[in-house]
């Protein structure tokens, strides 16, 4: 019986562990590219103009923060519009992370 109830609780513990994270509203800064390309821009030139042309092809904007890329989502056109204006510079974007992918809620350029 034991046993029994240290598997459940276990199974709670394991199914649970990954929401604890999700939901805290965090800073980032980092530079604004695209999910396409992440760090690594495809198109030669200035990156900002490439990280644009793949968002207008159906990329997302990305942030890129040392080593990590993470993918922006975001409903807020003002936030959208920002995204585009900073692509290829440092921003600060708030928003709450889970795993790779950052629901944002404001954008602002990195002093």
């Amino acid at each position: 019986m034991k046993l029994h109830i240290l598997a459940i609780v276990t199974a709670i513990a394991i199914a649970t562990t990954p929401t604890l994270g999700a939901g805290t509203t965090q800073t980032f800064t980092g530079e604004v590219s695209d999910s396409m390309c992440g760090a690594k821009h495809m198109m030669q030139g200035k990156a900002g103009e490439c990280a644009r042309a793949c968002v207008g092809k159906g990329s997302s904007y990305a942030l890129v923060v040392g080593d990590k890329v993470y993918a922006l989502q975001t409903d807020d056109k003002a936030a959208q519009e920002e995204l585009g204006k900073l692509a290829g510079e440092k921003a600060k974007v708030t928003g709450t992370a889970d795993g790779d992918t950052i629901q944002v809620s404001k954008v602002d350029a990195a002093k």
